[in-house]
């Protein structure tokens, strides 16, 4: 199957997407098709920012329209915060949308996690993952503005320094131990800048590595999108 990515929300997890798809792709002995369409990061915060779920839909609909020109069988939004639109976009998507948000229920309690701290923008920490936790229970940061205002600030940048990196990782502590995570969730995509698998003391879930794998699942032919939760065209 061919894959479709909306990229470039931000750059950082765009290339995360790419190296972590070609190296799964490789081990399995497989070759990945893989197209990647770039959404400009300042349209979507300022959409974000102002509520317009449909106006980002419609920039959406138009990517997804080149990723299928392209050949691509479905489209992936690289971004957890980046799905703010999610439901808007599917009826104006001309490929199925396959998202990063609704396998993470069910993976938490696979691993029988019960509470899960996130870290990512403010609208994915308020809304507790859009609501689409089930059987999970979430936390998240007292300064929800604060703590999403700083991982926006490290994503559009595409890098992370030592004080931006030591902040993340207080915060991921802090869900730990005084509100009872049982493991923190890089409920944004460009987390992996902060994290980049240190040993941080606490258990971290990545949730770009669950997108990835389903999107994996996918391209080897090993699950069909009939499989997975997913909104558009099929």
């Amino acid at each position: 199957m061919h894959i479709g990515l909306i990229g470039g929300i931000g750059p950082a997890a765009t290339v995360s997407y790419y190296t972590r798809l070609t190296a799964a792709m490789r081990g399995l002995g497989h070759p990945l098709e893989l197209t990647i369409v770039n959404a400009d990061v300042d349209t979507l915060l300022a959409n974000n920012r102002a509520g317009d779920r449909n106006a980002q839909a419609r920039v959406y609909a138009g990517l997804i329209d080149r990723l299928k020109a392209a050949g691509a069988d479905c489209a992936a939004i690289t971004s957890l915060g980046g799905h703010f639109c999610f439901d808007e976009t599917v009826p104006l998507s001309a490929l199925p949308l396959v998202s990063a948000v609704a396998p993470l229920d069910a993976f938490f309690a696979s691993r029988g996690v019960e509470t899960v701290g996130l870290l990512g923008t403010a609208v994915v920490m308020r809304t507790r993952l859009f609501g689409q936790l089930a059987q999970t229970r979430a936390v998240a940061p007292d300064d929800l503005e604060g703590s999403g205002d700083a991982y926006t600030d490290m994503a559009v940048a595409g890098q992370c320094n030592d004080a931006q990196r030591a902040y993340f990782i207080e915060q991921g502590r802090i869900l730990v131990e005084q509100k009872g995570a049982q493991a923190v969730v890089l409920a944004g995509t460009d987390l992996n800048l902060a994290f980049d698998g240190r040993a941080v003391g606490y258990e971290v879930i990545d949730a770009l590595d669950i997108h990835v794998d389903v999107l994996v699942a996918l391209a080897t032919g090993r699950q069909t999108l009939s499989d997975h939760s997913v909104g558009g065209s099929e």
